[in-house]
């Protein structure tokens, strides 16, 4: 009997409609009341009726400062971002000549404080000697079957790191601290790597393979690897650098770092909890973010004809906002966050960035522009939802537009925020296994109905 062909999800043809008949059951199935959330006080999206996130865990590593108090009164406020107790404002600016700021964030988050000469010096030597991976791994997994989608390789690479691992279900600190630092100093190689894997296999270019150099911090090891030429300019390295920093941690309630609080606190090893980060983290609604932003400003740009007319980039503002054009979410994504009001602290630093790199890169007049609508979106936005308090930029509004000057592509542009973020991870996986905490389980009421059950021979088929 001859096989019918199948198409690439492994169904012949003549299944299609039965599938597509489970997808309407599935629709139907899944379907809840929205009133019936209101009835029993859920809270969707672990928050409460304003917005904001419901208790549900305690840390010193981060925290993320959005109101300050007036008699008595919790009032929105400029945005603070602390790691460790020290604002992360104050970090950068106070390394603002050093080529290791986000080395030294690492620690601090890791550690508790900053480290002094000696100790950095010390820990960068860990990570250099960490960061190597065996030619039979680039091969083995790097190099075979690579994904568009560089944060899947880095979740595969990962989980594969487990079988490397002679000691990978132990859980003591100072094993999972081990692998936290082989982590944190192995996921740039593995990144850039993907990435040129995917660029060879799946798109016919030439492959280029740079080994890191220990003499160089991540950030500037990220350049010289990704680049043919490996060359680069300090500028470049200090604003990739800083992006590294305010991108390394956001408190424990951020989606990526519950999910590994989570998974930690079922006593899993590290590689799954890491992975199962990168996947919350490879969301457009969270890592995913400053693509999305980009993708939104090659629309304007093609359909605003001219930078400088506010006139016109509000009008097409209030397009987007009407669900008329680009991807008719109704959405001007880089705007708002769930904590800050009054401004991302992470977004006023990387903006400052952006305008010294735009002004080496000759681009000044896109790094205005992209001012232009900030200031308009954050107008429109407060007026469109009759909102009474401010509407800011978060961090992803400007990323993506520094790592498109930085020429980083953008199938990076999600995975280094995990190369950054996994300092931030590693911190709570720690602090979460030091505590011994309970294994995280919420409660979903069930809704539906209690039915009997019918014998196979008496349902009803409908014809």
């Amino acid at each position: 009997m001859m096989r019918q062909p199948k198409d690439m999800m492994g169904l012949p043809a003549d299944q299609h409609a039965n599938f597509n008949e489970l997808v309407k059951y599935c629709m139907i199935s899944g379907e809840i009341d929205l009133d019936l959330y209101s009835e029993y006080d859920v809270k969707r999206g672990l928050r409460d009726s304003n917005g904001k996130g419901v208790l549900t865990g305690l840390t010193e590593i981060a925290d993320v400062v959005a109101t300050t108090t007036i008699e008595g009164k919790k009032v929105p406020a400029d945005g603070k971002l602390y790691y460790q107790g020290y604002n992360v404002e104050e970090i950068i600016n106070g390394e603002e000549n050093r080529r290791y700021a986000f080395e030294e964030a690492t620690y601090l988050l890791l550690f508790g404080e900053l480290p002094n000469e000696k100790q950095l010096e010390q820990f960068i030597g860990i990570l250099s000697n960490l960061s190597e991976l065996t030619n039979e791994f680039v091969r083995d997994v790097i190099m075979k079957k690579p994904s568009a989608n560089v944060m899947n390789a880095l979740q595969k690479c990962v989980l594969t790191l487990y079988s490397y691992d002679e000691n990978p279900d132990d859980i003591s600190v100072p094993n999972v601290l081990m692998q936290s630092l082989q982590l944190i100093a192995k996921m740039p190689l593995i990144s850039v790597y993907a990435y040129h894997a995917h660029r060879h296999f799946n798109l016919n270019e030439s492959l280029v393979i740079r080994n890191p150099d220990p003499k160089l911090s991540i950030a500037e090891n990220i350049l010289q690897m990704l680049r043919p030429n490996g060359e680069y300019t300090p500028l470049e390295a200090k604003v990739l650098d800083v992006c590294l920093v305010l991108h390394a941690e956001h408190g424990g309630g951020n989606n990526s770092t519950f999910t590994n609080h989570v998974v930690t606190s079922s006593g899993t090893d590290t590689y799954s909890a890491t992975a199962a980060s990168i996947a919350s983290l490879k969301g457009p609604r969270h890592g995913g973010a400053n693509l999305k932003v980009q993708e939104m400003f090659d629309d304007i740009k093609i359909n605003v004809k001219n930078w400088e007319d506010t006139n016109e980039i509000s009008q097409y503002l209030e397009r987007i906002l009407n669900k008329e054009v680009f991807d008719h979410a109704g959405l001007i994504y880089g705007m708002g966050h769930a904590v800050y009001t009054d401004s991302d602290p992470r977004e006023v630093i990387l903006k400052k960035y952006a305008m010294h790199l735009s002004e080496a890169k000759g681009m000044t007049k896109e790094f205005n522009f992209y001012c232009t609508v900030e200031e308009i979106a954050a107008r429109l936005i407060a007026q469109k939802r009759r909102l009474f308090k401010p509407v800011c930029a978060n961090v992803d509004f400007y990323s993506g537009f520094v790592y498109t000057m930085l020429g980083i592509p953008k199938e990076l542009y999600t995975p280094i925020f995990a190369i950054s973020r996994i300092s931030g991870w590693s911190a709570h996986r720690l602090e979460e296994l030091v505590n011994h905490g309970k294994i995280i389980r919420p409660a979903y009421k069930f809704v539906g109905v209690h039915k009997e059950f019918i014998p196979f021979d008496e349902r009803n088929v409908e014809e």
